[in-house]
């Protein structure tokens, strides 16, 4: 596997390094050696896919708090997305930046979301699907988001007629939300 270091502290692009022959390629996606290599948390606890009928679709911008903050893994499997990881974590040197990357079913890439971040996409094709791996298990009572276009953020999403969930839209401004790390 590759990892590209993104624009914020601990947040990584993971893409499969092919080998490839007549029959098409091979590829590792996961391997907790590589990850805990580079200091990256190797748990995973649960996985979860996502189906997005839509292009326009935006889900986030989601994290959990402690004690249940996760990482996340994510991968788009079938279609495209626009994935984002904003920092949230007062003592991190890109406090309240954002990374941006392009999920899709023929790069396969993954971006590694760490603990305290953010995150939400956008699809940019219909019947778009992501996987998700997860280190710690959902808690509800743990579950927080901030505004997908607050302007703390200033993220540039594609053009789109989206389609967000109530919940999503009625999140707070990033003023108004619970600091990840206490």
């Amino acid at each position: 596997m590759i990892f590209r270091e993104t624009s914020i502290a601990g947040t990584w692009i993971v893409e499969p390094e092919r080998y490839a022959d007549e029959r098409g390629f091979f590829a590792r996606t996961w391997c907790a050696t590589e990850f805990a290599r580079r200091g990256l948390s190797a748990r995973v606890v649960q996985a979860s896919v996502s189906y997005n009928a839509r292009r326009g679709t935006l889900r986030g911008l989601h994290y959990q708090v402690a004690p249940h903050a996760e990482v996340k893994l994510v991968r788009c499997i079938r279609g495209a997305i626009y994935d984002v990881a904003v920092d949230l974590r007062p003592e991190s040197p890109t406090f309240r930046r954002y990374a941006a990357v392009v999920l899709d079913a023929d790069n396969r890439f993954a971006l590694y979301v760490p603990e305290g971040c953010a995150h939400g996409y956008q699809t940019l094709a219909d019947d778009t699907e992501v996987l998700y791996q997860m280190s710690a298990f959902y808690a509800p009572e743990a579950a927080r988001g901030v505004r997908w276009d607050d302007p703390a953020f200033a993220i540039p999403w594609p053009p789109a007629e989206r389609i967000i969930a109530e919940r999503d839209r009625h999140y707070p401004d990033f003023s108004e939300c619970d600091v990840v790390a206490r």
